[in-house]
């Protein structure tokens, strides 16, 4: 099977230059200025589109096995083919948790049979993915995910957490947490900090929630090595930690959300899609995760894709779910607000949403070499890549999304940047013109 891509602008290593991409075999065979379309089974015309690696998203939560009502591998896998994405890594806080090797091969099996991109499992940290009591069989699962993480909790005790890294270190695997000290939250629930939680009469989750611990597992790392990601950072403090630490040669790297970089709460509505955990922060935290973003000690943009039901985000900032959607939004509005805008280059988005989260997480199947984790277009390359119209403007419409969660603070947003095609290994897994059926 030969598909062209035809009349596009190309991520090259000199920048984007027009040019056209022959794919034969689920790879990258040519890029030139004119290929025969002859020479094609399928031609796909990109007429001043711009051609990118595909991006790889390392926190999304797919909600299947256990609450498929939320989200299902199938929805879920569409969703980010829709925003652009090939490769996505799903958390695990599921039922069962994927703490043993069955428990993630029966997640595996349902991966394998319903995902139209490509799934990279994380195994939980401890045995129920609670933060807390006896550690997850890190041993057996470690061939069969990615990295392990306990994300929607913070592993509570120090011990705990100290043991868990060195077995990850032996075993040459990430531990991605989820900064949440437990001790900072007040009793009876929390919605956000500082002014939101003040203006709307709430109790709100503190910033040393997410920066203590992040300072507490921060020290650890650099005694016992390893490597270490920090979830969706949040908060200037946990900024300066990870620059600090990087500085000190710590193997450490951190993510940002799409809703860190271009809200705070001064944005906030009594509405549960402003409600997300870590909450937004202060202006003077948008601040800093933008200049973190801007000047290397933030790695990569994740959307911490999170649906619910509509009746669990349906009751307000006090009584919702935590979590939004975001791989359908994520793209547009980061083009809108951040490339449009200048604060950095569409290159520099690419290798935030595409090249960076590949490289840390290994999911080229550890080719140091890899096009994809080089970050532009050439020979050789798995043909992961999306196409991406810039200058159409329109209104997010979550009630179109393909994800069963239709919950996200950009909805009716004003955007320009829209996907038209994503493509792994060559096929297509989405097409615009088509939409999803």
């Amino acid at each position: 099977m030969k598909t062209i891509i035809t009349g596009g602008n190309v991520l090259s290593k000199n920048g984007f230059e027009q040019a056209d991409v022959l794919i034969s075999d689920g790879k990258v065979f040519e890029v030139s200025g004119s290929i025969d379309s002859g020479a094609a089974d399928r031609v796909i015309r990109a007429d001043n589109s711009f051609i990118i690696p595909a991006f790889a998203d390392v926190h999304v939560h797919f909600r299947e096995p256990g609450f498929e009502y939320k989200e299902t591998i199938r929805t879920g896998s569409k969703a980010a083919a829709r925003g652009g994405y090939s490769d996505v890594c799903t958390m695990p806080n599921l039922d069962p948790a994927p703490s043993t090797p069955g428990s993630v091969g029966r997640q595996l099996e349902i991966i394998e049979r319903d995902s139209v991109v490509r799934i990279h499992p994380y195994g939980t940290i401890t045995a129920d993915g609670s933060g807390r009591g006896e550690l997850s069989d890190m041993e057996g699962i470690s061939g069969l995910v990615t990295a392990f993480s306990d994300d929607g909790k913070g592993v509570q005790d120090i011990s705990l957490m100290t043991e868990a890294m060195h077995k990850a270190r032996d075993l040459d695997k990430v531990i991605a947490a989820h900064c949440e000290d437990e001790s900072w939250l007040p009793e009876g629930g929390c919605v956000n900090q500082g002014k939101a939680s003040m203006r709307f009469g709430l109790p709100g989750i503190p910033a040393e929630s997410e920066w203590t611990q992040a300072d507490r597992d921060l020290e650890l790392e650099a005694m016992i090595g390893g490597k270490y990601h920090i979830c969706h950072v949040s908060k200037k403090e946990t900024v300066e930690l990870v620059r600090r630490a990087k500085e000190r040669g710590i193997d450490v790297t951190c993510e940002t959300a799409p809703h860190y970089l271009l809200l705070c709460e001064d944005d906030m509505e009594d509405d549960g899609r402003y409600k997300m955990n870590p909450p937004l922060g202060s202006a003077e935290d948008r601040d800093a995760v933008v200049r973190g973003l801007l000047d290397g000690t933030i790695d990569m943009i994740a959307t911490d894709h999170a649906p619910h039901s509509p009746e669990e985000k349906d009751r307000g900032l006090k009584g919702s779910a935590f979590g939004i959607s975001g791989l359908e939004a994520a793209f547009p509005a980061l083009f809108t607000g951040l490339v449009l805008e200048g604060v950095i280059s569409l290159e520099t988005l690419v290798k935030k949403m595409s090249v960076a989260p590949r490289k840390r997480f290994a999911l080229d199947s550890g080719d140091e070499d890899s096009v994809s984790r080089r970050g532009y277009i050439r020979p050789g390359q798995a043909a992961d890549i999306a196409v991406l119209d810039l200058l159409e403007e329109y209104t997010l419409d979550s009630s179109r999304f393909a994800s069963m969660g239709k919950c996200t603070p950009f909805d009716g947003r004003d955007v320009r940047g829209r996907v038209l095609y994503t493509l792994v290994d060559g096929d297509a897994v989405y097409d615009y013109e088509k939409d999803d059926d």
